[in-house]
């Protein structure tokens, strides 16, 4: 599975902390269902390999699920066991190294150049820009001038509002953690995660994907 070829086409990563492991599990279902078909489920969430394996085996194979704030390399075997398609990190971490020695694909952590072109050098599939939101999408750009062929994913403060402008700027993918999660993992109204995602979507679609459906009928 090639993580930055499908990160780039899907646009968005959904982020989700729930309060255990059937919250986390509905809320994929919900993201899921609303369209959002690339998810990570961070392992601050009590029992997120549980609700991961389980995720696996519910959702088709064209859905990428995986775990995030992989620090240890402990956490890259577990998640790896789990059924985890791929890896996140905060940083460039003990489990960013397990994961890319065995295989699994990584998205690294990172903020600096040093640090963009350290995950780089591990072999990370992508590298998540975080937090992004401190800096804001010209940050983006500003490293990409550098560094053109950087697989940057801007995480960390991105919403609806600001994912076009991350993409606008270079970023191949936006990570949306708590402005799309709200307070689903708590508990909270799942209509609403699914109003949100729907309009995550909406927001970073092309304007080839904005084509009425009145005038994709008159085509077919």
């Amino acid at each position: 599975m090639e993580l930055l070829a499908e990160l780039t086409r899907r646009r968005v990563l959904a982020i989700i902390r729930a309060d255990g492991p059937e919250r986390a599990l509905d809320c994929i279902r919900t993201l899921v269902g609303a369209g959002v078909t690339a998810l990570e489920v961070s392992l601050t969430t009590p029992g997120a390999l549980s609700a991961v394996a389980a995720a696996r085996a519910e959702c088709a194979p064209s859905v990428l699920i995986g775990t995030g704030t992989v620090l240890k390399a402990a956490d890259a075997d577990a998640s790896a066991a789990s059924g985890a398609s791929f890896l996140v990190t905060p940083a460039l971490t003990e489990g960013a190294r397990r994961g890319v020695e065995t295989g699994l694909p990584v998205l690294c952590g990172a903020l600096t150049p040093t640090e963009v072109i350290a995950a780089m050098d591990l072999g990370a599939a992508g590298v998540k820009i975080f937090p992004a939101g401190a800096h804001g999408p010209r940050y983006i750009r500003e490293l990409l001038a550098p560094l053109p062929n950087a697989p940057l994913v801007a995480v960390g403060g991105v919403d609806a509002r600001t994912a076009p402008e991350y993409l606008a700027t270079g970023a191949r993918a936006v990570g949306v953690g708590s402005p799309l999660l709200g307070s689903a993992g708590a508990g909270g109204d799942l209509n609403e995660l699914t109003a949100r995602a729907v309009a995550l979507l909406a927001a970073v679609r092309t304007p080839d994907e904005l084509v009425p459906e009145a005038h994709q009928g008159g085509r077919r």
